[in-house]
């Protein structure tokens, strides 16, 4: 018997069956629904036995029936019994999670001003949550952040977290602070990569889940789409029969604007606030000594070091005498000088903090993320935060070129060892290790991105340094070489198939879906692929695609060793001598292929300054001048110069291959040939 799922217009969830026979509440129900053995004790209380049709929460109106929430309840009711806690009622903590530029930074933008954060005159830049100057430049999140607001008598922690798989250490470590998740997902896309990867751990941590479908004023919204493609990826990720019956909110981040169905949005984000209040539990308090996990570290110049976390159990107040624990063995006693809550927007001081809440602690100078802060007498520590391991690594090395020392500060190995080692106290999916030579160091990320936006940090705080290309982190299991493998989702118009599907098989791709989205003529293709192979595969791809494919990645899993891949065809141009560059050379130099260099600029020999447009490296020199003569010319000739490529360090990082290195200084990023390669091959 074939039986189909789906949502009409008012998003009631039905079950269409030929033979059209009622599910009467005498008959078993320990029946194969949804691909879940929903037994008559664990049927979800949305799910109604009288009836034929299935109903689905989201499709009430706002003003007709109130929200029910079942995960809440029936969450709550299974946590009860097995361990008698307590439950504070006016907290809610909540971490907002979903993929890359689905609008998680702009819905909070939206909440934080609907609940008066603001004065109705103070002007407010958008993102305000994205503080970081590299955060606003790029567009995206990097750093979790705490605020809170509060609606009627409950006060609401958020916490907005990263969106880029790169930065998925963060999105573990804050879901040790709170109860329940916001999942927004674009009401064009469905769940991304990303969508499932943060979902997977909030659902292993037994985690409430609202559903948030945003944008849903785009013109090729499709709502229903999008939910089923949701409900489904919680069937795939093993939810519990409470967690797949979540809440469905439709919200326009942008607008401020939020409902139970797509058609009947309420003017502001009310639906949403009361969504939060009664499916997300209040926190569970264990009674007993004090215990608080730190889960995000800041620094502050007149403060210090400042630990973040929810309280577990008991109770902190300023001025405390309280044991910090990285395990039962090893323990050092400390003092709570200054105490903060969220507020709003703002860090506001506090005597004392109540079990539940989210505060953040002064006056521990040494203390590290994943540490307890327990009572001086009784406490014993939480269980430390575990995150995955990284993929890729990178060899951070001091700056040997001719130029050295003339733009950056910090400029010795020191300096260097000193700043990596500095990063590992907050970034814990970062690994550093010494190289082979005593100013070689090897990082370990994530991602490019990951150790990138390391990059770009250092070199802004007056660093300056050499990197090598990322090469990613393989096993060995059982003598046989595995190496990571990823998803790769590119979003791509019809007219550019052809050449992304061409070049994503060139890199040992394999397509295992592939789909039309939305009514604009464009391709969702997904491809398994090795990690090697997407290194310089942005680039490739924006260019096959005239710039307009989208490319999303997230690791998968370690698999066979997939075979060599040629991740780049043509050579550079490469500086035959030290001076400066004039437009004599460069007009016969461009001939050969693609320039990095305008006239006037300083170069080394060994510095590339172009693409060669044929394989191999061709030196040449753009230091030569025009020979004078005492024979008149009537008129000087006119020299017509390409307009050079500007590489981002991002670009540059892509572009490099093994015998080259990418110099990072504070005003410049240049790319080298490697000088211990060029010895070996003589």
């Amino acid at each position: 018997m074939e039986m189909a799922i789906g949502f009409n217009s008012s998003s009631s969830f039905s079950i269409p069956n030929p033979n059209t026979r009622t599910i009467s509440s005498s008959a078993p129900l320990s029946k194969q629904l949804f691909g879940l053995n929903l037994s008559s004790s664990s049927v979800p209380h949305s799910f109604s036995t009288a009836k034929t049709a299935l109903k689905f929460r989201s499709g009430n109106s706002i003003s007709r029936k109130p929200i029910k929430c079942s995960v809440s309840e029936a969450t709550e009711a299974a946590t009860e019994k097995k361990s008698q806690l307590k439950r504070r009622s006016d907290i809610r903590n909540i971490a907002i999670v979903a993929h890359v530029d689905h609008g998680k930074t702009t819905l909070v933008d939206a909440m934080l001003k609907q609940s008066k954060v603001f004065r109705d005159n103070q002007f407010v830049q958008e993102r305000i949550m994205d503080s970081n100057d590299i955060e606003r430049e790029r567009g995206i999140t990097i750093l979790s952040k705490n605020t809170s607001i509060m609606y009627k008598d409950t006060k609401i922690n958020i916490i907005d977290t990263p969106g880029h798989s790169d930065f998925g250490g963060e999105v573990e470590r804050i879901l040790n602070m709170v109860e329940g998740i916001l999942l927004v997902v674009d009401s064009v896309e469905g769940p991304m990569p990303q969508t499932r990867f943060v979902l997977k751990k909030a659902l292993e941590f037994g985690h409430a889940v609202v559903v948030v479908v945003n944008k849903i004023d785009r013109p090729s919204a499709r709502p229903d789409f999008v939910i089923n493609s949701t409900f489904e990826l919680f069937i795939e990720l093993n939810a519990t029969d409470e967690q797949c019956d979540f809440q469905a909110i439709y919200a326009s981040g942008i607008k401020g604007k939020a409902g139970l169905s797509p058609e009947n949005l309420a003017e502001d984000l009310g639906p949403l606030f009361e969504t939060i209040i009664r499916c997300i539990p209040g926190p569970r308090i264990e009674d007993g000594a004090l215990q608080m996990l730190v889960t995000n570290i800041e620094y502050d110049e007149h403060k210090g070091r400042i630990a973040i976390g929810r309280l577990h159990a008991g109770a902190l107040k300023k001025g405390m005498e309280v044991r910090v624990c990285t395990s039962e063995d090893s323990c050092r006693f400390a003092r709570v000088s200054e105490l903060f809550v969220y507020d709003k927007f703002l860090r506001a001081p506090a005597e004392s903090v109540e079990a539940g809440d989210i505060c953040a602690v002064c006056g521990i100078n040494d203390i590290q993320i994943g540490e307890t802060i327990a009572d001086k007498s009784f406490g014993k520590p939480l269980p430390a935060i575990k995150v995955e391991e990284p993929t890729v690594k990178m060899a951070f090395a001091i700056n040997t070129s001719p130029f050295v020392g003339r733009e950056g500060k910090y400029v010795t190995s020191r300096n260097l060892r000193d700043r990596l080692y500095r990063e590992l106290e907050r970034n814990l999916a970062m690994k550093v290790e010494d190289g082979e030579t005593a100013d070689t160091f090897i990082v370990s990320g994530r991602g490019t991105l990951h150790i990138t936006i390391l990059i770009e940090n250092m070199r802004r705080e007056g660093y300056e340094f050499m990197v090598g290309p990322p090469k990613v982190i393989n096993k060995v299991v059982n003598d046989k070489v595995l190496e990571p493998f990823e998803i790769a989702t590119v979003e791509v118009p019809e007219e550019h198939m052809g050449a992304v599907v061409e070049l994503l098989g060139k890199r040992r791709g394999q397509m295992f879906d592939m789909q039309g989205v939305g009514s604009e003529g464009t391709t969702l293709l997904k491809y398994k692929i090795p990690t090697r192979g997407l290194l310089g595969l942005r680039n490739a791809i924006l260019t096959a695609s005239r710039g307009t494919a989208i490319l999303n990645t997230i690791f998968d899993s370690y698999g066979p060793w997939a075979g060599d891949i040629s991740t780049r065809d043509l050579g550079s141009l490469v500086a035959f001598e030290e001076g400066t560059s004039t437009s004599y050379a460069l007009s016969s130099s461009q001939d050969r292929g693609q320039m990095f260099i305008a006239p006037g600029m300083d170069v080394y020999k060994g510095q590339i300054i172009g693409i060669h447009q044929r394989p191999g490296d061709l030196s040449l020199n753009v230091c030569k001048k025009k020979a004078a003569t005492n024979i008149r010319s009537n008129k000087e000739q006119t020299v017509i110069l390409d307009t050079p490529l500007t590489y981002s360090l991002d670009d540059c990082i892509e572009y490099i291959q093994e015998d080259e290195l990418v110099e990072v200084t504070p005003s410049s990023i240049r790319m080298c040939k490697n000088p211990k390669f060029s010895k070996k091959s003589r």
